[in-house]
């Protein structure tokens, strides 16, 4: 079977009185979580939610989004992530295209104006959804109370409350049914869908928790990062695999993430460099979390490096890490033992010991050994099933043998594990040869001015170049002349970006793991600059 709905049932045998899911001061327990899904999914089947149908979750962090991912896992509906920081374009885009049968929400979540939202979508994205599932924490679970009615008057309104009250059903799920979709980070064009089979999560959890130390006695997990995002769902379900407690954050507060961690004596989390800088702001003392064993991070506005280091600083041992919502995230960590200058690089070894990782030259073709840079294929237990309603895309992300066409450049490394360095999008051809930007950018890191920097291409009469953006640190002066230098001391001359311009702050866009920097919107700016 290995369903989701099984795993759950397993671990309320072995251990249900074990707090599973925390919030608000509520503990709900392994055994709860058991006996809640299973109502759940009547509640579902009750309001016509049949194996194969679609719900949408736009909803925060919550024992309730837990509850019901196992209650669609149990009847072999497939959950439909929606960020909730999404509006009507977005929500109307997800919520058509994946033909949703049903939508849950909060509508009084953060003051976010979901009516309002609800109510901007085009009405024929919205045709097929028959109910709306209302989680509220202060009325009662009526969302709003019956005074402020929801849009879509076809569609029937449901309380979450009313639907765990129902009759249980008895399955556990299987792990061929399709269970969850997630999109892609589109810029230029609608997202694809990402599904992934019951299997591939629950195999995939089960590794993390291994390979995580997630089964180590006595974890404690905060799960800050949301759950419409891979990154943060990957954590959750290993967390629920490995039998550990969670601590969840509707919504990440610096000050109230430094609380719990401390309070709780979190061992174990994962997040962005974002949310880790802000939560250092907020502590006290030189080493505020005695009790994180480490962290993986992804780093999305700083430099890896830049993140170790302050980790170093404050006792926080980080972790470099690589995933996508094609292999779910954290497919690969660098052990914590390494040391720190091994432990920035994105990347990592596998945790599935079924998963395996080769590079291949983009140019012609061929596999290449270790040290060459290529893009990487991947293979494994945790592959998604197919993008979503879209099987030409699905065709072409595959290799006959059945690898992931993972479009990042990267190397094997010598004695096991690969690097990650870029998109293949991001690349830079300077020179004839094939350059990561990120090897400039810690370079320029390196200058005492320089407090991020960001490098592009952009295409010149003489060639394609490199044009860097650097912001400053506090009270420095910019000077591209010495910055230049500066780069020319250390690497060849085609890697010298041909100009670097300062900025305030970067172009970011809001995702849900934190901002990330619109590097199209540099390479906009570093043409511009070249024409003028």
């Amino acid at each position: 079977m290995n369903g989701l709905g099984h795993m759950i049932e397993a671990l309320s045998a072995a251990q249900g009185a074990r707090p599973a899911l925390i919030h608000g001061g509520r503990v709900m327990t392994y055994g709860e979580l058991a006996v809640l899904s299973r109502r759940a999914a009547g509640g579902l089947g009750k309001i016509g939610i049949r194996r194969g149908d679609r719900v949408a979750f736009w909803l925060p962090n919550l024992p309730a989004y837990v509850v019901l991912l196992v209650a669609c896992a149990r009847i072999g509906a497939v959950a439909v992530a929606v960020n909730t920081r999404f509006r009507a374009s977005e929500v109307g885009d997800i919520v058509g295209r994946s033909g949703a049968k049903a939508i849950v929400l909060w509508p009084d979540f953060l003051g976010i104006p979901f009516r309002d939202i609800l109510a901007d979508v085009d009405p024929a994205a919205l045709a097929r959804v028959q109910a709306l599932i209302v989680y509220g924490e202060d009325d009662g679970g009526a969302g709003g109370g019956p005074h402020q009615p929801l849009p879509l008057p076809h569609a029937r309104r449901i309380a979450y409350e009313t639907l765990i009250g129902a009759e249980p059903v008895a399955g556990d799920g299987n792990g061929a049914d399709a269970f969850a979709i997630f999109t892609t980070s589109g810029t230029t064009k609608a997202p694809k869908f990402v599904l992934h089979r019951q299997r591939s999560i629950v195999d995939h959890a089960r590794d993390v928790a291994d390979g995580f130390g997630y089964v180590r006695p006595a974890t404690v997990l905060l799960q800050a990062l949301p759950l419409c995002g891979v990154f943060g769902f990957c954590q959750a379900m290993s967390g629920l695999a490995s039998g550990a407690a969670m601590h969840m954050m509707p919504a990440f507060d610096a000050g109230q993430a430094v609380d719990i961690l401390q309070r709780e004596r979190i061992t174990q989390m994962n997040g962005a460099d974002d949310m880790f800088m802000r939560m250092f702001a907020a502590a006290k003392g030189t080493r505020p979390f005695p009790h994180l064993r480490f962290c993986g991070f992804a780093a999305f506005a700083r430099t890896p490096a830049e993140m170790v280091a302050e980790g170093e600083a404050r006792g926080v041992r980080f972790v470099g890490l690589y995933g996508m919502s094609e292999i779910q995230a954290l497919f690969a960590r660098w052990s914590e033992d390494l040391p720190p200058e091994r432990r920035a690089q994105g990347g990592g070894v596998p945790v599935s010991p079924a998963a395996s990782v080769r590079v291949r030259d983009p140019d012609s073709g061929r596999l290449l050994g270790a040290g060459a840079p290529g893009e990487l294929e991947v293979k494994g237990p945790s592959l998604m099933a197919e993008y979503f309603g879209d099987a030409q895309a699905t065709a072409a992300a595959f290799t006959d043998d059945g690898y992931l066409r993972t479009g990042d450049l990267g190397e094997l490394v010598e004695g096991g594990g690969f690097l990650f360095h870029t998109r293949i999008g991001d690349v830079l051809r300077l020179g004839g040869f094939l350059v990561s930007p990120a090897e400039i950018e810690a370079h320029l890191q390196t200058h005492a001015a320089v407090e991020v920097a960001q490098v592009v291409g952009v295409t010149t009469s003489a060639g394609p170049r490199a044009v860097a953006f650097v912001t400053l640190k506090a009270g420095a002066e910019f000077d591209e002349t010495a910055l230049q230098a500066h780069c020319r001391r250390a690497m060849a001359a085609y890697k010298v970006p041909v100009r670097v311009i300062p900025l305030g702050d970067f172009p970011t866009t809001p995702s849900a793991n934190g901002p990330k920097i619109q590097r199209a919107r540099l390479r906009e700016m570093a043409a511009r600059a070249m024409a003028t």
